[in-house]
């Protein structure tokens, strides 16, 4: 698993420094790749339109991974370059292992699935191919072990292309 982060880490570093542009140094982007802060998860965002962005996070952790899919409305804060709410609907697929079943015995379902939302600020550093998140991202599981998780959300940073 730490390889694996690490060629992703190298890998977006080699892509910022090859593909940094006028419109990664200002304060708007089209795609960010980085590491998101609780719980931790890689995250890819990359804008469909002006106003509208998809954002793809994998969790990992000790009990089995996650994958979340979001569509991020996005709206400009006045008097604030670079920075934007946002806010949007998604969706989450997750597998347990057996730390997960033998830890929780009546939730050893091993897959869930459920949706989740998202509402945040994200900004984007002038001059500088890096963007920072901060969010809420409650969810719910409707297949698998079934409940409501409000904790969820955390502190993104990204290179930005």
């Amino acid at each position: 698993m730490k390889k694996f982060l690490v060629v992703l880490g190298i890998t977006g570093m080699a892509a910022v420094a090859s593909s940094a542009s006028a419109q990664s140094l200002g304060s708007d982007y089209q795609t960010a790749v980085g590491v998101k802060i609780y719980p931790g998860a890689l995250s890819v965002k990359h804008f469909i339109k002006d106003d509208v962005a998809l954002e793809g996070l994998g969790y990992f952790w000790r009990y089995g991974f996650r994958v979340t899919g979001l569509y991020e409305f996005h709206g400009d804060i006045n008097n604030a370059p670079g920075l934007k709410w946002y806010i949007g609907p998604g969706a989450h697929i997750g597998f347990w292992n057996n730390d997960w079943s033998k830890r929780y015995p009546d939730r050893s379902d091993g897959v869930n699935v459920g949706v989740d939302g998202v509402l945040g600020l994200d900004y984007k550093i002038k001059g500088a191919p890096i963007n920072l998140s901060l969010d809420w991202q409650p969810s719910f599981n409707i297949i698998g072990y079934t409940y409501f998780e409000g904790g969820w959300g955390g502190f993104a940073a990204r290179f930005a292309f």
